[in-house]
């Protein structure tokens, strides 16, 4: 089946880049050789998708590795690739942090530096106060090691308080069925308003939308007894299967709402295929069908453990 192509629709906020609706997240995993793992970055580029994302703590180093070197055996193709790396350690000193990402991605700049899960007040405070984490990141923009500043975050409160400050260019936040409605109702529209650039993650829920989990794959500490949602994807046999969604349904959902980029973390082909298929057959849903999978999804989430990306679900 040949890949579909995306177009780049839209401007990512104040940075002017013309982003594609999907964007390419996390997909390291050390278990998966390199090259494997480029090849599948390169998939989801040969499918038009320009926007990528990373971070230090993704596999140790290994996210950015795969992300640097897929971009440096395209080399042509860099320019048209915006990508996104995270400052892990926001109360610590942020030019080393900068330059030891840029070293593992063996890159010299990288579009957007966000600082990554700033979900408590105290600590967007610190970033945003004098001398704090983005007045150093302004040395890095000026140095011209990273183009634009931003930060990504479980809670509503500090997104309002980042985009409200003028010192985010784009922020990342959770946009999906399984994911606090403030973000949908009242972060979206205020980074539209405020021309912030709004890139979303958890479309699938960390895999619990999807599959039996705790997230990211991880196994099922004490496992309720289910049968699958009527509308949900019906691929096991056995009845003791959990409620769920399907891939469509969550991105659907996600494409519904309208961010700027979804990313969404595709790790193998297979998983790039069923996105890719259902992106390219998107509809907006209407309200009452987006209602129907929050509903569907708060079931599906039962028994499954924390939903970390929410305020109070830890």
């Amino acid at each position: 089946m040949p890949l579909p192509r995306f177009q780049p629709r839209r401007p990512l906020g104040r940075t002017g880049f013309i982003a594609t609706a999907l964007g390419i997240g996390d997909l390291a995993d050390r278990a998966v050789p390199l090259d494997e793992c480029v090849a599948t970055v390169h998939r989801a580029m040969d499918a038009g998708l320009n926007v990528i994302d990373t971070a230090p703590g993704y596999e140790d180093g290994y996210s950015e590795q795969i992300v640097g070197e897929a971009l440096r055996r395209r080399p042509d193709a860099r320019r048209s690739m915006f990508v996104i790396d995270k400052i892990d350690h926001p109360r610590e000193p942020i030019g080393p942090q900068v330059a030891a990402s840029l070293g593992r991605l063996g890159l010299d700049y990288v579009d957007l530096f966000v600082f990554h899960g700033v979900s408590e007040m105290a600590t967007w405070q610190a970033i945003a106060a004098p001398g704090g984490g983005m007045d150093q990141l302004a040395h890095a923009v000026r140095a011209g090691r990273v183009c634009w500043r931003g930060i990504s975050s479980h809670h509503p409160d500090v997104l309002r308080a980042a985009i409200e400050s003028e010192l985010c260019d784009v922020v990342l936040f959770p946009i999906g069925p399984a994911c606090d409605p403030r973000y949908d109702d009242e972060i979206l529209p205020l980074a539209r308003a405020r021309n912030v650039g709004a890139v979303c993650f958890k479309t699938f829920g960390a895999g619990k939308l999807l599959c039996d989990t705790e997230g990211y794959g991880r196994p099922l500490r004490q496992r309720p007894r289910g049968k699958i949602s009527s509308g949900g994807s019906g691929e096991a046999a056995a009845g003791d299967v959990l409620p769920r969604l399907s891939v469509a349904e969550c991105l659907h959902y996600t494409l519904t709402r309208d961010p700027d980029v979804a990313l969404l973390g595709l790790s193998f082909p297979n998983e790039q295929d069923a996105a890719f298929a259902a992106a390219a057959a998107f509809q907006p849903l209407a309200p009452e069908r987006m209602g129907e999978l929050r509903a569907r999804a708060a079931e599906a989430l039962q028994g499954k453990g924390p939903c970390w990306w929410n305020p109070g679900g830890d």
